[in-house]
């Protein structure tokens, strides 16, 4: 009778490989705002508590990882858009969730923008519907309400999110992008800026 050599290593269970690819995500977050669109994967990884293969198992490059982040960003945009109305006034759920637009606008130096503007991109989701069809619920509210102009077209509101985004860099002066969003969040409300419901 042969005795049975040593049991296989079992292959990493399904939930194993969620949270890596979990923590994957949350800590090139964290990297590529720190050292830009370019920095290292191996770094990523390192961070992550992960070995390069698996990263590359659930990215095989830099534009899968970016793009499964931008995928992500605009889900959680969508899933704010549901949660806000509950705690927040019509003003203040559209203040918050034009914040979170400009900061996913801004990630990776414009890659966040294609995602709102370009209705072509291979992202596994339509990013740029969602996006739009997450403002208007957040701008009607407030239209509904009277507290935000009539007049104002979603789209046109969130390619002003976008003009911000790419008008702005990592080196310009702090607040910048927030101070700009001042502005258009002052025009949009109903009477501002000396609009047509003034």
């Amino acid at each position: 009778m042969t005795t049975p050599g040593p049991a296989a290593q079992p292959p990493a269970s399904r939930a194993d490989a969620r949270v890596n690819r979990e923590r994957i995500l949350t800590v090139a977050r964290e990297v590529f705002a720190e050292s830009g669109p370019e920095a290292s994967l191996n770094a990523i990884a390192r961070r992550a508590g992960v070995g390069p293969g698996t990263l590359y198992r659930h990215f095989p490059n830099r534009q899968a990882l970016v793009v499964a982040l931008v995928r992500d960003r605009v889900l959680a945009l969508q899933a704010l858009a549901e949660e806000l109305p509950a705690s927040h006034s019509p003003d203040d759920a559209l203040a918050a969730w034009l914040t979170a637009l400009l900061a996913h606008a801004r990630l990776h130096q414009g890659t966040g923008v294609a995602a709102l503007l370009d209705e072509t991109a291979d992202l596994g989701i339509d990013c740029h519907r969602l996006v739009l069809d997450s403002a208007a619920a957040i701008l009607s509210r407030a239209q509904h309400e009277g507290t935000a102009r009539s007049d104002l077209d979603v789209g046109d509101l969130v390619r002003l999110v976008a003009g911000i985004a790419l008008t702005t860099t990592r080196d310009d002066e702090p607040g910048l992008p927030e101070r700009l969003l001042g502005l258009v969040l002052d025009a949009v409300r109903r009477g501002g800026g000396g609009g047509a419901e003034s």
